[in-house]
């Protein structure tokens, strides 16, 4: 039966996908942060406080949103990939702890969770085949001998 074997050729294009998809959303949920001004941005970074951070909440919400619609374009570019996924992850953890603290139940602060627990694994992942950062850096088992050679 097709649809049990194990033989995943399409798996680079279902990264795709999946990157094409999150960044999409990502960006779309990080526009009106961005767009709301240092008034948003202030009550955006006053959740930094749950990691002990009371300075500059204005930046640090201003930086919630750059990260989401940011970090949502590089998603889909697949480009810098690891400091990518980390800054979203952060971004989630922060979104979680939020929701948690507030008493918002499982339905409040799932969506943060699921999406930390996804940056987490995409990390590890890598943006697959069809990315910038396969591209601009290749692995090893794509790169020539001389290549590696450090001057």
């Amino acid at each position: 039966m097709l649809l049990l074997r194990s033989d995943f050729r399409y798996k680079d294009f279902g990264l795709l996908l999946l990157r094409i998809g999150i960044g999409t959303m990502f960006i779309l949920h990080g526009w009106p942060k961005l767009a709301g001004g240092p008034e948003r941005w202030a009550a955006i970074g006053q959740n930094m406080e749950f990691v002990g951070i009371t300075f500059a909440p204005a930046f640090w919400g201003f930086m919630a949103g750059f990260a989401e619609v940011v970090g949502g374009l590089l998603l889909i570019l697949g480009l810098f990939w690891r400091i990518t996924c980390l800054l979203l992850l952060f971004t989630m953890i922060i979104a979680t702890a939020r929701h948690v603290a507030a008493g918002d139940g499982f339905g409040g602060y799932s969506h943060a969770l699921e999406a930390a627990i996804l940056f987490f694994s995409l990390f590890f992942i890598g943006p697959g085949k069809y990315s910038l950062d396969n591209k601009f850096f290749p692995t090893d088992k794509y790169r020539s001998r001389f290549s590696r050679i450090v001057v």
